[in-house]
């Protein structure tokens, strides 16, 4: 891409399997830099090896600590914001922990970016950010609050959020636990058989940030449409996937903080939304503070809405699932 010549890119939470993704597909474009924060000196110390490519550059620091974000942030161009706490359970029983990250994080990276002009930060939600139950859902809503607030004013400096369902593979999802359970021949734990994930293969998500860096205006959500699976049909398609046609599976009830289904899009966003084909863009509510010329006149369509979740959207049976998990070059030897 032609806007990513020359210029220098900065990955929060680099050394994520989400950040690496970003990271590989960004090895063939043009930047002069690309710059790894994250405050793992272990997996900077593996990556660092793996590409020993010049144009990667490694900071240490933490999105908590103003000053190391925004000795990293000096100079940089574009950043994409992927530095999280997002572990449900943790999040649960930790939960400012997940506010100090997720909320207090990104209000640094941001008014790093906006002091040192960066042009473009792309911030990386999660479905769970809608309608959120748990700790981990709520912190990742003040996170886009956070990032749309900083837009009214953030001058030159473009800042929009990717929000996206689960990502096959990714450290933390329920697919490595299948793989790792089956290596080790325990039962598959399914919390409950009826609950529907989306589903996106790590190519997919960070097309979603690709798209957010070419048409993303400030305040802007970007939401890719996405598929569903129910965790009965995922664990069935894993199984297949791997050739084990008797394996057991149990069931254990739902976890803290879990949904029976995701969202990406709530009924007031849908409302608002841009069908951009395989994209959603939810703009910015512009109104001000002074609410005098709403309270006599509500919005009569609103109700006619139905939000954008792992229910009602496009449902995988099991051998689409299983290309799906082939297309997401799933490993089960991880």
């Amino acid at each position: 891409m032609d806007i990513f010549k020359d210029k220098i890119l900065l990955i929060t939470g680099g050394t994520g399997s989400f950040g690496k993704a970003v990271l590989n597909r960004f090895l063939d474009s043009e930047f002069s830099e690309i710059r790894i924060f994250s405050r793992d000196e272990k997996k900077q110390d593996d990556l660092r090896k793996q590409y020993n490519d010049r144009r990667i550059k490694f900071y240490l620091g933490d999105v908590r600590d103003y000053n190391s974000v925004l000795g990293c942030v000096r100079g940089t161009d574009f950043i994409f914001h992927a530095a999280a706490l997002k572990q449900v359970p943790s999040c649960e029983f930790y939960p400012l922990e997940a506010v100090k990250t997720n909320v207090i994080g990104t209000e640094n990276v941001l008014e790093a970016a906006i002091h040192s002009n960066v042009k473009k930060v792309i911030c990386l939600s999660t479905d769970k950010a809608v309608y959120p139950i748990n700790a981990m859902g709520i912190s990742k809503a003040m996170m886009e609050k956070v990032a749309i607030a900083k837009a009214r004013s953030s001058g030159d400096t473009i800042i929009s959020c990717t929000r996206y369902g689960n990502v096959m593979g990714s450290r933390g999802s329920v697919i490595p636990l299948f793989l790792n359970q089956i290596k080790y021949d325990q039962s598959l734990t399914i919390t409950d058989p009826n609950m529907t994930r989306f589903l996106m293969t790590l190519e997919d998500a960070v097309e979603l940030v690709l798209f957010a860096f070419r048409e993303g205006d400030s305040g802007d959500i970007f939401v890719q449409k996405a598929p569903a699976c129910s965790i009965s049909i995922l664990a069935q398609a894993v199984i297949e996937f791997l050739n084990k046609k008797e394996h057991p599976i149990e069931i254990i009830g739902t976890r803290h903080g879990e949904k029976l289904y995701e969202v990406l899009l709530s009924r007031e966003e849908i409302h608002n939304a841009c069908d951009l084909g395989d994209y959603f863009r939810v703009s910015p509510d512009h109104r001000d503070l002074n609410y005098e010329g709403y309270y006599e006149q509500g919005e009569t369509q609103l109700s006619l809405q139905e939000e954008y979740t792992s229910h009602n959207t496009k449902q995988l049976s099991v051998a689409e699932t299983i290309q799906l998990l082939s297309k997401a070059n799933v490993n089960p030897n991880d």
